[in-house]
């Protein structure tokens, strides 16, 4: 697997390729405590500066974890594609109407009543860093590259790693 950071703009359109090609992500909170809290969650966006949003129920054990402290791990694995996301940030919780109007869909109604519903709240993720694996080729030809690399004893390129810079203060 090559090596390949990535910086700003770069960083900022991979991290948003892989998320919006993944969709759900394991939100991991509490992250000072033992057990941890994990909880599968879907994407609802990644803006222009590469924060990550979600609805949430306000009375949750994250949105609680969060408002302890806002530190957080996102997860997110597509082992069909041989596609894979760590980011590590900060989280905080919004109410602000305008923010769930945008976010809310009529799948949400699942979850809550309505985007009136008093315990819908919004998550916004601020990535800290990020690290990324990615195939390229997917899943077949990965584990065709590796059989070859096991008969032939040559290394296969199977795809690329890098840490995901966002800004220039990362």
């Amino acid at each position: 697997m090559s090596q390949e950071n990535l910086y700003n703009e770069e960083a900022r359109k991979k991290l948003k390729d892989m998320v919006d090609d993944i969709d759900f992500a394991m939100m991991e909170t509490g992250l000072g405590q033992r057990p941890t809290h994990i909880i599968p969650m879907s994407t609802k966006k990644v803006d222009e500066d590469g924060k990550i949003w979600f609805l949430s129920n306000d009375n949750s054990e994250h949105n609680k974890n969060i408002h302890n402290d806002g530190y957080l791990q996102l997860i997110y694995s597509n082992p069909n594609e041989m596609e894979f996301l760590t980011i590590y940030g900060t989280a905080e919780i919004s109410k602000d109407q305008n923010v769930l109007n945008e976010l809310y869909s009529k799948a949400d109604d699942t979850w809550f009543d309505g985007v009136e519903d008093p315990k819908l709240s919004a998550i916004r993720v601020t990535p800290k860093s990020a690290h990324y694996w990615d195939s390229q080729a997917g899943k077949f030809i990965t584990l065709f590259k590796i059989g070859m690399g096991a008969i032939s004893g040559n290394k296969q390129d199977v795809g690329r790693e890098g840490d995901l810079h966002l800004n220039s203060e990362v």
